[in-house]
């Protein structure tokens, strides 16, 4: 019989917990903190990718929980979409030593996991948060019209097959990106609203 879908994420999430061949896990372990697996709606119609937690994040297990998760917060508001509605996950689940970028293997180890995580929950949207999930998605949904550069395709709809039906990817900025850049905001803000289309 089939698990449900909460069931085969509780898999997932326990699998992750104990990776102790992760370049990760001893970093984890030394500073007491969790790896963040996902949080939100196992039938979500969006599902987003960040790339990594920051230390917020890998404290309390939950996915955008800092200043970048406040501003995820306000940008859901914006376009009437709840946050309990939508999906959030990173492609790498354990938090890189000082907020740095995810390195190749890193990628390349915890990358099945979101895949897994994405045939379970079978979003219509998928929409990736930074260059890093952005270029992961892309090439593994075979997305041959976009530009490698995130800069050229925010706040655009590629559509993609997958095992289970059409998805349409939408890259967009990373919203700690606005911390650091306020002009992004508002591009960050046009560029969420396209992703209204799909929440009905």
């Amino acid at each position: 019989m089939i698990s449900s879908k909460t069931e085969q994420l509780e898999i997932i999430k326990d699998e992750v917990f104990a990776l102790t061949g992760s370049p990760l896990y001893g970093y984890r372990q030394e500073n007491k903190y969790y790896p963040v697996i996902g949080e939100g709606s196992h039938d979500a119609k969006i599902v987003f990718i960040g790339e990594a937690p920051g230390k917020n994040e890998a404290l309390t297990a939950w996915p955008f929980c800092g200043a970048a998760g406040k501003i995820l917060d306000q940008l859901l508001a914006s376009i009437g979409i709840a946050r309990a509605d939508v999906y959030i996950t990173n492609i790498v689940k354990d938090r890189p030593p000082e907020n740095r970028d995810p390195l190749p293997e890193e990628i390349q180890i915890y990358a099945p996991f979101l895949d897994r995580q994405i045939a379970v929950i079978q979003p219509k949207v998928i929409a990736t948060l930074g260059r890093y999930s952005m270029s992961y998605i892309l090439d593994k949904f075979d997305v041959k019209e976009a530009s490698p550069s995130i800069s050229q395709n925010h706040g655009m709809v590629f559509k993609a097959q997958g095992p289970y039906g059409e998805i349409h990817i939408v890259p967009l900025y990373h919203p700690a990106a606005a911390i650091y850049n306020r002009s992004l905001l508002g591009t960050l803000q046009k560029d969420f609203a396209v992703l209204k289309q799909f929440a009905q």
